[in-house]
Order: structure tokens, then sequence, then C-alpha cells
């Protein structure tokens, strides 16, 4: 906790701050929030000396409302925020050892008085300003008068030459005034075109929102909307144009016209279509290419919850051969066929069949029953290779191997699964080929590196492959680096850098966590030391204390302690030097057998953090027979904080857990500080320390040195 200023320069100071950061964000100014509180800090000492003058003067309060009006404190909720603050706050750090009722009596006449003055210099700049604004009024409005004919002169211009169609209508859709290239662009007169109504311009192509957008506008709920819209000529052909609609007000801002804007994008929308069509689409067999496959596939990895899909992939048996043999054309004639036959065998909705190359093709099939479609996807393609092909005269056997991947949407991307079965496909090929295999991909690729991982863990200890990065816990209330938590690291010599839960998992389930834990326990403290010797001591800066997370298969060992004791004892550190993090999840339900171990580790001086709180599991009742001395909030109350203003239940909700933690004498760290303002309000709610990538990224540890003796050195 933060002791409170002693000095009456102290106190009058911190009646300042307090009163700039209500004020600051209602005010209007381009200073800084500091800067700000400079400019309040003399009025604060009117103020305070107006309060605890022998002969009182009301007229100190006018001057300083006045005075928050030059400030550009002009709107009604600075000074209703700056009355609260002096009625709470001016007695209570600017009263001195006067009588607190003849006080109170003078800090309501103060109040009053200010907002006498607030009011009146707020009418004076007021009338001020709107004698300026006439003045300017009056000189524009001969400038407005000769400028008006020759803007309509203008408009009249650019209406009839415009290469665009424009139109006008009133707000029922009936048509006022139309232009030369509108009319050109329906080949039609304009007394037919004026005869007919907006409404009657439906198209079945028509964008489900067009009409919608159309009745916002013609209500004035919006100012303009642009959609691609269709519309019929009277020859019977299709117009296609870019449309936008605006909506015309008078001068009351009352709707009254609709004016449209027309760009003809036929002859474009055609050579898009076609364009598409080239690039989407094989040159040889006219199926879908792996450009629109990869679409497809997208599309339907992406559907909602229930929907499946199944894939097929084909490879023809021996297709090398044929070139080979007969020559590329008649390889080609026969991918052809293929082609045909394999479009025959997806005609189903939700079906379709692309080439993605050689005589590589793939099926598709969706839907909620993939699992049964699929399957009889696959068995209706190889019946269509049975029959023999002819090229050449030459009666040719075709064979596939094809793999199939089948599955709900939205695990896997479309790489993902088109690797998957091509593997599959590999699988069935070199099984013989002429068959098709279901494919497992996800299962066998974890299985295969849980399996690696899990063997090279014992050795990679051994080896030293493990390394520790520290994270900096800094104190909210003067920014000094307190300790760090430790954060172990795995270097794989095939993988790279393994974050924690990657391996901690599986060392887990083999019980290699409990060695691996206690060489980060020893390595952290060691390191803890040497911080400390750089320092030149603890009295020096002050304890650098390192926080090492236990895993709750470590809390059941029984070796636990005795290993803690040891590794102190060889360091020579004090125990508390050092805090052990505890997940909140690994104490629901902790017996008193369990929570032994810690109970014993706190009372001989280790701080027991309560880590990741409030995830969901916390049950407040249980905090007081907990051996816990520090509450972890999760990042989740972080990242709700992220967006400005905060939400104010989070607020609360982190307001009561603090003030829970103190009233338990339990010290509250937060997780996941990434920007100022977070650190800012997380220090107002009353938190003690914080880690995130605000202060810094977990590092080598002398990144931590070099932030502690900047902290030392100020």
């Amino acid at each position: 906790m933060i002791a409170e200023p002693d000095g009456p320069e102290d106190r009058l100071r911190r009646f300042a701050t307090i009163w700039s950061r209500a004020v600051f964000p209602v005010t209007s100014t381009s200073s800084t929030r500091h800067e700000f509180e400079e400019q309040l800090l003399p009025l604060a000492r009117r103020l305070s000396e107006a309060l605890r003058a022998r002969a009182f003067d009301s007229d100190e309060g006018r001057t300083v409302g006045a005075a928050l009006v030059e400030a550009h404190c002009t709107d009604p909720e600075a000074l209703s925020r700056t009355l609260d603050c002096v009625d709470a706050y001016l007695v209570l750090y600017c009263g001195g050892d006067g009588d607190p009722e003849d006080l109170r009596a003078r800090c309501a006449r103060l109040q009053h008085a200010m907002a006498a003055g607030f009011a009146r210099a707020l009418r004076r700049r007021t009338l001020a300003e709107q004698e300026a604004i006439a003045q300017a009024a009056l000189k524009a409005q001969g400038v407005v008068a000769q400028a008006l004919h020759a803007s309509e002169a203008r408009f009249r211009a650019v209406f009839e030459g415009a290469a665009i169609g424009i139109g006008m209508a009133d707000l029922e859709g009936n048509i006022l005034q139309v232009n030369g290239a509108l009319l050109r662009m329906f080949g039609i007169s304009e007394q037919a075109l004026r005869s007919r109504n907006v409404m009657e311009w439906t198209h079945p192509d028509d964008a489900p929102q067009t009409w919608r957008l159309y009745e916002e506008l013609v209500r004035g709920e919006r100012e303009h909307y642009h959609v691609e819209k269709a519309f019929y000529r009277p020859d019977g052909t299709v117009l296609w144009t870019n449309l936008t609609v605006s909506l015309l007000r008078d001068a009351d801002g009352n709707p009254q016209y609709q004016l449209a804007l027309m760009e003809d994008t036929t002859e474009r929308r055609l050579l898009n279509l076609r364009l598409r069509y080239e690039a989407t689409h094989d040159a040889l067999t006219g199926l879908p290419n792996r450009t629109f496959f990869f679409e497809r596939l997208e599309k339907a990895l992406g559907a909602g919850k229930g929907q499946r899909f199944g894939l097929c992939y084909l490879d023809l048996d021996g297709f090398k051969t044929v070139n080979d043999s007969l020559g590329h054309a008649a390889g080609d004639r026969l991918l052809v066929e293929v082609a045909d036959r394999l479009q025959s065998c997806a005609t189903a909705p939700g079906e379709m069949v692309a080439r993605l190359g050689g005589d590589e093709f793939v099926a598709l099939t969706t839907g909620p029953d993939t699992q049964r479609e699929v399957d009889e996807l696959a068995a209706r393609i190889m019946n269509a290779l049975l029959a023999p092909i002819s090229v050449d005269g030459r009666e040719l056997t075709v064979r596939g191997s094809i793999g199939i991947v089948e599955g709900p949407a939205g695990e896997r991307s479309p790489a993902e699964v088109l690797r998957s079965a091509d593997i599959t496909m590999y699988r069935a090929k070199s099984a013989g080929g002429n068959r098709f295999e279901l494919a497992d991909p996800e299962a066998d690729a974890r299985a295969i590196t849980r399996h690696g991982l899990t063997t090279a863990l014992p050795t990679a200890l051994e080896r030293g492959e493990f390394f520790i990065e520290y994270q900096p816990l800094v104190h909210l209330g003067d920014g000094s680096v307190r300790g760090a938590e430790a954060l172990v690291r795995w270097l794989h010599p095939q993988h790279g850098v393994l974050g924690p839960d990657r391996f901690i998992p599986l060392a887990e389930h083999t019980g290699l966590i409990v060695p691996l834990g206690r060489w980060v326990l020893e390595q952290s403290v060691r390191q803890a030391r040497e911080w400390r010797e750089l320092h030149g001591g603890a009295e020096a800066v002050g304890p650098l204390r390192i926080n090492v997370n236990l895993s709750p298969c470590q809390l059941t060992h029984p070796g636990l302690v005795q290993d803690t004791v040891d590794i102190l004892e060889r360091t020579g550190m004090a125990p508390d030097a050092l805090c052990l993090e505890v997940t909140e999840s690994a104490l629901i339900g902790a017996d008193d057998d369990l929570l032994k171990p810690l109970r014993r580790l706190a009372e001989m001086g280790v701080d027991i953090a309560l880590d990741d709180f409030g995830t969901g599991y916390s049950n407040l009742a249980n905090l007081r027979r907990l051996p816990v001395s520090i509450l972890k909030l999760d990042r989740s109350f972080t990242q709700s904080m992220q967006q400005f203003p905060a939400d104010p239940v989070d607020l609360k909700i982190v307001e009561g857990i603090v003030s829970l933690a103190h009233s338990l004498d339990l010290a509250v760290t937060v997780e996941g500080v990434e920007t100022g303002a977070q650190a800012d309000q997380l220090r107002i709610l009353g938190c003690d320390t914080a880690q995130g990538w605000y202060y810094a990224r977990p590092g080598p540890p002398e990144r931590l040195h070099e932030l502690a003796l900047v902290d030392a050195t100020g």
C-alpha cells in the first residue's frame, strides 16, 4: 500500500491530482493530464487558502469557477465533477486543524460561489461566440447569393452532360427527372421512363438487402446506399449497373427527394464471368480446377455446426505408362474420358468433382450424413472406372487409388485436409492400388508427435535442452521490479522452442514432471541469488523474489517440502525469496493431506500464490483455509480492460476481488497487462503487482537485471 502524503503541500497536490483525474476526461483541451493538473494546482491553492482564511471570502470560489471556463472546462459535467471533488476532498486534504463544522460550512459556500462564477463566465463566453458567428453569417450571406446562380448553372451542365445515368424521384418513387445517359442505358423514351415507379424495377437477382436499404433511405434512416443491381430493358435484355442512391433533404433537414446514379456494368460483368470461368476451370477437362476446389472446400469446412464433409482423392494407377507408351495426346484423351465418368458420379446436391492437375482428381460431398455418402461416392467412382476406355483404337483398363477423408466442418484447414487425403491415397496405392482407404490423419499425427516428445523428454533434461525465461513482476505503486516468474522452455532439436503447454502435460503423464520441476526450482532460486548479489544485497534495492509454478503432480509428491528446503539451503536463500504458484483448479476440493505440504512451506516463509484466480472455479469461501498469501488474477480480467471505457461490471468484479483479498491480508498480482491504460486502471483498483508485455516479455535473466538496475537508479 502507498502511504498518504503528510505535508500540507503534498496534501494540496494530492487534492489537485484527484481533481484533475475526475475532470480531465470531460475537458476539451490539448494538454496532457499531467499538464492539466499543473493548471489546477494554483486553483486548488486558492480554494485551500480561502477555506482556512481568518476572514472568509466567497469571491475566491467565483474566481476559481470562472478560471475553470478559461481552462476549457466548459462541459456542465466538468462543473459537476469539480463540485463533487471539492465536497469530498477539500476539507479532508486542505482543512488543516480547523473546526470541522466551520470548514464544512465554508466548503459549501465555496461550492455555491464556484457554481455561480462558472455559470457567469460560461454565459459571457457563449454570448461572445454567438456574436462572432452572427457577424460571420452576415458577411457570408452576400457571397452565397452570388454563388447560387452559378452553382445552379454548373449543376444543370453536369446533369445533362454526365456519362453516367442520373435520375431524381420523390419519396413515393415517382420519377421526376432523368438525364440523356440514363435514357440511352435503358433504350427508352423520357416519357415512358418517367411513367414508371421506382418500386416496379425489381429483378430476381436483386440482393436480399436491396429493398430494405431503399425503405430505410426514403424513411430518412440512412443518407445513401450502394448496390449492384440488374434491370430489365423493354426488349427483355438485362442491364447490370452499379447503383448509388442518395437522400436529398430540404432546408429543415426533412427528406424530400432521392437521387440515383447508375453506371452500366453489363459488358464488364460478362467479361468478368468469362474470366472467372477460365480462372476456375481446367482447360482440358472442363472440370473445376484446384482454385475452384479450394474455394468450395474452404466453404464446406467453414459450414455451421452439424455439417460434415467427405473428400475422395483419386490418382490413376499406371498413368505414366500411358503417356510414355502412347504419348501425351493419348493421355489427355484418357483424362477427358475419366473426367466425364467422374462427373457422372457426383450429381447430387453438395457434390462436386475437380481436377487438381496431372492424373489427380478430387470428389467432394457435403451435408450432415457424409460418413455414409463418401463411401458410396468412392464406390461409384471405382465402378465408373471398371469399363475399359478406347484411345486410338486401344482398349485401356483404368484403375485408381483413392484416399478418403471425412469429418465435421470447422476442425481442419483445406491444406490439412488435402494433405491427409494425399497421404491416405498413397497408402492405398502402396497396398496394391485399385482400392480406397479411410484416413485418420489427426490421430496419427498426434500419436507420432506425442510419442516422439515423450521419448525425448528424459534425455532432453540430461542434454540440457531446457532453459528458463523470466518475466518481471512490477509493483503498480512505484513501478519497481519486485521479482520475476520463471517460465521453462524446451529447445527441441527438430521442433525448435516449445512452450510448456507442449511438454508439461507429457511430463505429468510420465512422472518426469518431478525431476523437471526440481530442476526448474533449483535453477530459478540460484538465478534469484545471482540477481541479489548483482544488486549488492537485498537491502540495497529491496527483495527480488522468484515465482515458480507447481504442477498438480508435484503437489502430491512426498519429497516436495524436503526438495524445496534442500534447494534453499544449498543456495543460501531465505524462504521469503521464493513464491510457489499453484493453479486454482489444482486446489479445487483439496483435502487437508494435499494442503499439508503447502502449509508447511508457508509456515517456513515461502509465499504461496493462487494462480489463474477467477477462471471459473473460484470458491471464495475456501480462501480462508488455503495457505496462500497472493492471488494472481487471470489475464481474462485485463483483456476486458483493453476497450475504452472498460466494462463497469468487470471493474466492479476486480474491485471486489481486490477488496476481499486485502481484507484477508492477501496481495493481488495481475497477469496479461499489455497497455499503460490497463496498468493505471489496475493501480487505481488497488492491485499490488502486475506482469505482462507492457513491462517486458519473458526473456533471459540479464534482461531482468537491466530492468531492476534502471529501477534502482531511477
